[in-house]
């Protein structure tokens, strides 16, 4: 038989084979596989593209989706840890229901029985808003001015830029005192250091006393910066006004629950807690709403986790699509290589070897495509992170995935023509045309 056609038309140059040995370790395996890529650079990359694509969008969107719950959670634990929102329920007038909320059934006597009755609550405000318009010399700004008790700053865990909070004696003498937030500052004040200064609402002037820290928006969308707050009764007196009636009417209740409590189990006291005070029947539903910003947090991240999932599944085709193309391209590669294959096999390659070969070759496709998909996910993820608006998250975990995926993509799209070329027939491997 002439074997000297065959060689003369070996696409790559055969490794040296070992003295004595018809195999090749994995190291010189690698070598073959990497000359073998090398000769074909143009087909290798198009043939990764598909990888590349896959790996890229999987990246992004799990980056893009952490950053996402990120900016979700931060948003909602910026409104304090451990709390529970207390508002009003529905209210019914003559048979017709009112809504919740629609006219006041909590009052600052059932904020301060908080605490008392319920040992798991450490602190418990009423707060009363509205919409006011303030003025300071020649500038002036329409935002929410919030009454309340001294405990509000540290049940919603906000601390102070500029200045100092209220206290309690002047919370409860009326004191016209106000702490407004940035965005109010910036509005009114500009560069100009608001503590100490006056500022009208309502043409009742007010000491600005301090600057709270920026928060940003809370989960619904609102700016958390653009109010002012001042001791409850002074808000009533002098700003809100209120019938005698309703003169101690708050519209919500903000709960601070000691560390280590269960949230769930503190809800409920509260239940019962209003339904006692409210003297509500048995067969009649519950007179507050109360939101447990924890269940809040839970929902919002699973439905963020589950859009990347969705979206992280929708990239997963495209590696699909990537692993069918090195299955194809390592198809045509047995095929072009078949009187190579014949050849080694007949001075003494062990099928093992070939196998190992063109496997290498399909995980080192997998693995080249993947590598460049990362760095351009990671790219990716940073651009959309900055015209969004949210932290970039990349977690290291994505990352080593995404390198095994593309592996065991390769090696599992590549273990078919890797297999075919190892059970070739020598003799009629050496006669292919």
């Amino acid at each position: 038989m002439n074997v000297i056609t065959p060689i003369r038309e070996v696409q790559a140059p055969l490794p040296p084979l070992p003295p004595g040995k018809g195999g090749m370790d994995l190291f010189e395996a690698f070598r073959a596989a990497l000359a073998s890529l090398a000769a074909n650079k143009l087909r290798a990359a198009l043939t990764s593209l598909g990888i590349f694509i896959g790996i890229a969008a999987v990246i992004a969107t799990v980056s893009v989706g952490a950053g996402a719950r990120e900016r979700v959670l931060s948003s909602i634990q910026s409104l304090g840890a451990n709390l529970l929102l207390v508002w009003g329920g529905n209210v019914r007038m003559g048979g017709v229901s009112l809504g919740a909320g629609q006219r006041p059934n909590m009052s600052w006597d059932d904020a301060q029985a908080i605490p008392r009755e319920i040992p798991a609550v450490s602190m418990a405000a009423g707060v009363t808003r509205q919409q006011q318009q303030t003025v300071y010399g020649n500038q002036n700004w329409s935002t929410t001015v919030t009454g309340t008790d001294a405990d509000w700053f540290a049940i919603h865990e906000w601390s102070i830029a500029e200045g100092r909070f209220f206290t309690p004696e002047e919370a409860t003498s009326g004191r016209k005192v106000v702490v407004i937030g940035a965005t109010v500052a910036e509005n009114l004040f500009g560069d100009e250091n608001p503590v100490g200064r006056e500022i009208r609402i309502r043409a009742t002037p007010f000491e600005v006393i301090g600057v709270m820290a920026r928060k940003g928006q809370n989960p619904m969308g609102q700016d958390q910066d653009d109010t002012i707050v001042m001791p409850f009764w002074t808000a009533r007196r002098s700003v809100m006004g209120a019938p005698r009636a309703f003169a101690r009417a708050v519209a919500t209740i903000s709960v601070k629950v000691h560390e280590g409590e269960s949230m769930r189990d503190v809800e409920e006291q509260l239940r019962q807690f209003f339904r006692q005070r409210h003297r509500v029947a048995a067969n009649e539903p519950d007179s507050v709403s109360i939101r447990n910003l924890t269940d809040v947090a839970t929902t919002m991240d699973g439905a963020a986790r589950t859009m990347s999932m969705l979206l992280a599944g929708a990239a997963a085709i495209s590696l699909l699509v990537g692993g069918i193309g090195v299955m194809n391209i390592m198809l045509v590669s047995v095929t072009e290589r078949t009187r190579e294959i014949g050849l080694r096999l007949a001075i003494g390659a062990r099928r093992r070897d070939i196998l190992r070969q063109f496997l290498l070759e399909a995980v080192l496709l997998a693995l080249f495509g993947g590598i460049a998909g990362i760095l351009a996910g990671i790219g990716m993820s940073y651009g959309i992170a900055h015209v969004a608006g949210w932290p970039t998250v990349i977690p290291p975990d994505a990352i080593l995935l995404a390198v095994a995926t593309s592996a065991l993509t390769g090696l599992f799209f590549g273990y078919y023509p890797a297999r075919k070329a190892a059970h070739l027939d020598p003799i009629t491997a050496l006669r292919h045309d």
